[in-house]
């Protein structure tokens, strides 16, 4: 039997395992517990499991079917290539891309009163634990001043969590982190997918616990107090999201007629958790299959049940959830936007992290220029940097409404910009640097999800016989839409022209939604009765859903 061995590039630590002929090295990386980053969920169409070989000697052993034997500089991708002889195969370290991802921690909020679900009452030489009326537990001595809560936001690319005094509702300390199980599937419906294989629902459980308990435990170090008087969690991510944090499976949401298996509105038991024995875990109530709790939360920390006029709520990202509010009325969808946005399935796209271009302008006299995180050089484009470059080239007219690359010598656009249209892989790019361009496959992919949140919501406004230019606002939620400016959205279309002057970024409502549900419990009921209010659209059944979608391709 072959064996390979993984060997972390910075810290040199190998880990082994022996595994039968032909197994790719995605495969015998799962079965080893070690990270290879596989957002389609080893599918073949994300271009970013490539694993280097330090041993050229070794590509010997490897057998790419359909493909030349060796790939370019000793580098292989790991969903392919299947392992016929002992090998050693370097991975990525992931420690630092933690520390310098940028992930927006919270959002639009409100002032109310602090009335948490989990209260303490002195009993002679012990202290009583309440969750409501219900007695939870004694404890020995006088424990009534350490009262704290979580709330954390589950959300597809990270994990947020947010410690909290629940006798005061002050932040004692805020942590963040990628979700690791974007290393198995990076969209909603491929991590559904996942789930449903041998182990792995228990794989996204279990990576995504390990991550939690990696948060609880920096922020109880920071600040000294002692994890055993943590006492309530309220999780706060989308409906698949939910099922996988409580190892639920998601299976019936990838089928029709997609219901989900839980519902929020209740708590479990906190029994993974590394906090107090009485511990409780509360989900916020879900709207539908693909419009959870984060949006529950979003609509709290957004009041949009008591908002005056027409107002759209947008959450952007792999999933696309949309809330059209009219005097208090409330009514929802949801897209498949996919994971363009988030930088995946682009050639040069990557998370917002070290490295990655977040912002890009064209000036009056055609001279680009863009912005690093963190400084530097570019490796990378983010999602906000993909939106702003597209929109900017198709305002200058690099790029047709078609989505093509204005053909040399018919494009309205001056030098400097023509000296940037160049080739990758034998199609049309735009270079920013020598190694970092947006190519013609790339802007299909940004057309993909742009059109599927554009038809969604028109579709949404059409539902209900909205003019666009009768709605009064549009709030954008979450960490990647905080990253995102009006005029690109404008200028891509992904946003009507009558929304102008009108778009507010919200932030992490679903972080901020979720610290309010932990602090004052009579929220709960309240999102209960708003839930069960809200009318679910689903936009795929409209006779015209695709004919607006294929119409909303273009920019």
């Amino acid at each position: 039997m072959p064996y390979i061995a993984f060997i972390n590039e910075s810290k040199t630590v190998s880990k082994g395992i022996a595994i039968e002929e032909g197994t790719t090295i995605l495969e015998a990386a799962r079965t080893a517990g070690v990270i290879i980053e596989s957002p389609c969920n080893g599918m073949n169409t994300c271009g970013k499991c490539g694993v280097r070989l330090p041993n050229p000697e070794d590509l010997r052993f490897i057998r790419v079917k359909g493909e030349p034997e060796l790939e370019t500089g000793g580098t292989v991708f790991a969903c392919r290539a299947r392992v016929f002889g002992p090998i050693e195969v370097a991975v990525k370290d992931y420690s630092e891309e933690n520390l310098t991802l940028q992930i927006v921690d919270r959002g639009a909020s409100f002032s109310y009163p602090k009335a948490p679900f989990i209260t303490k009452k002195v009993s002679g030489k012990n202290t009583q634990v309440y969750g409501g009326p219900m007695l939870l537990g004694t404890e020995e001595g006088d424990t009534e001043a350490s009262l704290y809560g979580l709330a954390v936001d589950i959300g597809t690319t990270t994990i947020v969590a947010s410690l909290a005094d629940l006798h005061t509702g002050a932040e004692l300390a805020c942590g963040s982190i990628l979700n690791p199980q974007t290393r198995y599937a990076q969209d909603v419906l491929s991590r559904i997918h996942f789930a449903g294989q041998d182990g792995g629902l228990a794989s996204l459980y279990q990576v995504f616990i390990e991550s939690l308990h990696t948060l609880i435990a920096g922020m109880v170090r920071r600040t000294g107090i002692n994890p055993r008087h943590i006492y309530e969690a309220v999780y706060s991510g989308n409906t698949a999201m939910l099922h996988l944090a409580t190892e639920t499976d998601p299976f019936p949401l990838g089928q029709y007629p997609y219901t989900p298996r839980i519902w929020g509105g209740n708590h479990i038991p906190a029994a993974a958790l590394e906090i107090s024995e009485f511990g409780l875990i509360y989900l916020p109530p879900i709207i539908s299959a693909f419009v959870g709790a984060d949006i529950t939360s979003g609509i709290l920390a957004s009041r949009l049940d008591e908002v005056k006029g027409i107002t759209l709520f947008i959450d952007v990202g792999t999933n696309g959830e949309i809330v059209l509010a009219k005097e208090g009325n409330l009514a929802a969808a949801s897209t498949a936007a996919g994971p363009a946005f988030e930088g995946m399935n682009i050639i040069c796209g990557m998370r917002a992290n070290k490295g990655a271009v977040e912002a890009f302008c064209i000036d009056a006299e055609e001279k680009p220029s863009f912005r690093v995180i963190g400084g530097g050089p570019a490796i990378g484009i983010c999602g906000s940097g993909l939106i702003d470059i597209a929109g900017e080239l198709v305002r200058t007219g690099v790029i047709e409404a078609s989505g093509r690359f204005a053909p040399p010598g018919t494009g309205n656009y001056g030098e400097s910009l023509k000296r940037r249209i160049g080739e990758k892989d034998g199609k049309p790019a735009f270079f920013l640097t020598p190694d970092v361009c947006l190519a013609q496959q790339d802007i299909r992919q940004i057309q993909l999800a742009k059109g599927a949140i554009r038809a969604g919501i028109d579709m949404l406004l059409a539902h209900f016989g909205i003019p666009s230019q009768k709605v009064d606002q549009v709030e954008i939620a979450g960490s990647f839409g905080y990253h995102l400016n009006e005029k690109s959205l404008l200028n891509l279309g992904l946003l009507p022209r009558d929304f102008e002057g009108k778009v507010r970024f919200a932030g992490n409502t679903s972080m901020s939604g979720g610290i309010a549900f932990l602090l004052n419990t009579g929220f709960r009921e309240k999102m209960s009765r708003v839930v069960k209010r809200i009318e679910p659209i689903e936009l795929a059944k409209g006779a015209d859903f695709e004919e607006v979608f294929i119409e909303r391709l273009a920019f």
